[in-house]
């Protein structure tokens, strides 16, 4: 951590000092006044009281029946419509419940169904993103920050589906996260139900005075009808899927929590084999043959109630599902999701967004390189809350690369909340210096404040120090090498949405670590729309218009360099299908040319071009469900025709496939320049059991003539246990197109995964 904590000056680099830096952010986030004590803005949700989680009168056997004498002692919380019709009474009875006994929080759901033989079961693999399939879920704000939450679900098939949900769910899911917990299942001629049990030491919480409060909501989708139930009432105007909130969540209280702190070892051991080819270039082709025999592990141990340390040594991702193929058609990076488990504990924690999908940290530029892993040696990540700060700290070691040197990577992050529950004050450091010598340091402040309503206020501003910027008075300045970002918005779905966004990025700003799309630029951005739900005998669940718009203008030279407005309507169908209509203009001053597939490319020059777009979703409750995507219109100086397609089949829990074709089709008459780009991809998912699961993916992408094949088995005999087989092969289409020409196939690799946890203290 030393490098991360105490990088060197150098004359005409600036002295960063991330150490003063947090150390002033402390001081100024103590002079702001934090929130009272029970302090709550005004919400949209119900204002239900406070819920005391009784304390179980007997033991709970979790098997599904939900017939234990300490469950009939518990008074029921009844659900309420959320969806299609908030506020009516539902079409089928339900019963919550929520207990604990000191070590573990127990829930139970009496799903009662009207037609059992319409309970609809999609899948069988822990975590599958499928839809469609009635389920029964638990949200917990466990720190009651009103901004983070973790769900617990599971389905009539006794699947398990855990998620981490961050910026009070204005953002995506991440299924990535996991950690230890029960779920078992029942199901008779009345209905189905469910017993989901969360060990505390799974959770992190504060305790004061000997009591825990956290958030809480409870979710039941009746899937043939499209119908979502919860408790509390929390209304969709703030968004379909506001029962995730936390800032609605209703408050519980815990008294008597005995959490304990285990330690959970995983050693595992890997061996296989494989080759590829390189380079791809004129010359002789050079294959390298591969034995994998590695062995590593990773620790989880919980420092206390609140903090949680994670050790990894020769870390491992073997495992990890392949990234789904793109055509590129913008002059900018493509932007790739984190799907490895070991940055997923609170990662929300470690979030410094810039809007849109830029961030100051993603935790993907660690352990790759232009999409190839790079072999990490180890390291270790602290997340968790002390006191008032939420408190990240990551430090990864990587092995040298093709691509890049040897480098230690890490990141700090300190939050703390001001003014009201939904309002914070941050900072933020990441490093990374190479064995060469190069380093790159950035820091970072900003700051979230809820200033009334479903206003919010983000500010942000960030500094780079790069070990490459060149030295001496004539060096860059400040602004050079920063960027400074300020947003106000208006959450949420019904009646008047906006936002404006303005940022300004310096010519040498380089967040080391992070994602950022664009250079050396100023930005205005900003939506204004309106939405309506016509009520209960309309056709129509709900309708919007918005306009979205933004300008980039380079620092360099004062020039506009992109503009871009885009009116878009949407409509939903109370059976819920999605129609949305868009007509996107641009206008892009290019200060030079960029390449496109097949050899094409567009000039240097000033475009205006404009298209329209279709999109259709079908509804989730449908096994079978389609969704579309058209684009026809002027694209820079030629023509695109796009579509993208992808029905998804559900035909029975065993068995789940997705399917997306995407085909782009781009003319420039004028330079007698074309294309067709295909992406198609066939995804199945086979489930023998709740502990069994094969995958399998198959990629072609015709600009770069290649197939990708992709299988995983994993076998789960108990929690934290795991088995994986993987088969991976990178095949050529078109060989003799390429000087030299190219193998059948270019690249293999088989492996085998076994993990075994160890829990210690429990």
């Amino acid at each position: 951590m030393r490098a991360l904590l105490h990088p060197k000056s150098r004359r005409g680099v600036g002295r960063p000092w991330p150490s003063a830096v947090l150390w002033l952010l402390s001081v100024a986030a103590t002079l702001l006044p934090g929130p009272a004590a029970g302090q709550r803005l005004p919400s949209l949700g119900a204002d239900e009281p406070i819920y005391e989680v009784p304390r179980l009168s007997g033991p709970i056997a979790v098997d599904g029946s939900v017939d234990d004498p300490a469950w009939q002692d518990i008074e029921p919380l009844s659900g309420v419509m959320h969806l299609p019709d908030f506020g009516a009474a539902p079409s089928e009875e339900t019963e919550f419940r929520l207990g604990h006994d000191g070590a573990h929080l127990y829930f139970s759901c009496r799903a009662y169904e009207s037609d059992p033989d319409g309970i609809q079961v999609t899948s069988l693999r822990r975590d599958a993103q499928t839809r469609g399939e009635d389920n029964c879920a638990l949200y917990l704000d466990t720190f009651n920050d009103e901004e983070n939450a973790l769900a617990f679900m599971t389905t009539p098939s006794g699947r398990r589906i855990d998620q981490a949900i961050s910026n009070d769910a204005e953002g995506g899911l991440n299924f990535d996260w996991n950690t230890f917990w029960d779920a078992a299942v029942s199901q008779d001629e009345r209905g189905w139900y469910a017993e989901i049990r969360v060990p505390f030491s799974s959770l992190l919480f504060q305790t004061e005075d000997g009591q825990v409060v956290m958030g809480m909501s409870i979710r039941r989708l009746i899937a043939r009808k499209n119908e979502i139930l919860t408790h509390p009432a929390m209304p969709p105007s703030a968004g379909s899927a506001s029962f995730r909130k936390p800032s609605l969540m209703r408050k519980i209280r815990l008294a008597g929590v005995e959490r304990t702190d285990p330690i959970y070892f995983t050693p595992y051991a890997i061996g296989g084999g494989g080759y590829s080819y390189t380079p791809f270039t004129a010359g002789p082709l050079n294959r390298r043959t591969d034995g994998v025999h590695e062995a590593g592990f990773d620790l989880r141990y919980g420092l206390t109630s609140n903090l949680t340390l994670d050790l990894s040594v020769n870390t491992d991702f073997a495992q990890v599902e392949a990234d789904d193929q793109q055509v590129n058609l913008t002059r900018f990076s493509l932007f790739f999701p984190e799907k490895r488990r070991f940055f997923q504990e609170r990662s929300a924690v470690f979030a410094f967004p810039l809007g849109g999908q830029e961030r100051l940290f993603h935790s993907r530029r660690v352990g790759l390189a232009d999409g190839a892993p790079v072999r990490i040696y180890g390291g270790g990540r602290v997340v968790g809350r002390v006191g008032d700060w939420d408190v990240g700290i990551l430090n990864m070691q990587t092995g040298e690369s093709d691509a890049l040197p040897s480098e230690n990577q890490g990141v700090v992050r300190l939050r703390r909340r001001v003014l009201n529950p939904n309002s914070y004050v941050g900072a933020i450091v990441t490093s990374r210096v190479g064995s060469g010598g190069h380093r790159n340091v950035v820091y970072g402040f900003d700051g979230l404040f809820r200033a009334v309503g479903q206003d919010y206020l983000t500010l942000n501003w960030a500094q780079s120090f790069d070990g490459a910027d060149p030295s001496g008075t004539d060096g860059p300045g400040p602004l050079d090498r920063s960027l400074v970002r300020l947003n106000w918005d208006r959450r949420g779905q019904d009646g008047l949405t906006y936002s404006i966004d303005l940022s300004r990025a310096g010519s040498v700003f380089e967040p080391g670590l992070g994602f950022l799309l664009r250079r050396d630029y100023f930005k205005t951005s900003g939506t204004i729309g309106y939405g309506w739900r016509p009520g209960v005998r309309a056709r129509l669940l709900r309708y919007s218009l918005r306009l979205d718009g933004a300008t980039f203008r380079r620092n360099a030279d004062g020039e506009l360099e992109t503009v871009e407005a885009t009116p878009v309507a949407v409509f939903e169908t109370r059976s819920r299908h999605t129609w949305t209509l868009s007509a996107p203009f641009t206008y892009e001053n290019l200060e030079s040319r960029f390449s496109l597939p097949a050899g094409t490319s567009v000039p240097a020059g000033t475009y205006r071009y404009t298209s329209a777009r279709l999109q259709y979703l079908a509804p989730e409750g449908n096994r079978l469900r389609h969704r579309a995507t058209v684009d026809v219109g002027e694209f820079y100086d030629g023509r695109q025709v796009a579509l993208s397609v992808g029905p998804d089949w559900s035909p029975s829990m065993y068995l789940n496939t997705t399917t997306s074709y995407q085909v782009n089709h781009v003319v420039f008459d004028d330079r007698g320049q074309r294309f067709t780009a295909h992406v198609f991809r066939v995804r199945a998912d086979v489930m023998l059991s709740t502990r069994t699961s094969m995958l399998g993916l198959v990629q072609y992408n015709n600009t770069q003539n290649s197939v990708g094949v992709n299988f995983r088995f994993h076998y789960t005999p108990r929690e934290g246990n795991d088995l994986y087989v993987v088969w991976n092969e990178g095949l050529t289409t078109d060989r003799q197109s390429f000087d030299p020409v190219r193998p059948l196939s270019s690249q293999r690799t088989f492996l085998v995964k076994y993990a075994h946890t160890l829990p210690f203290g429990i």
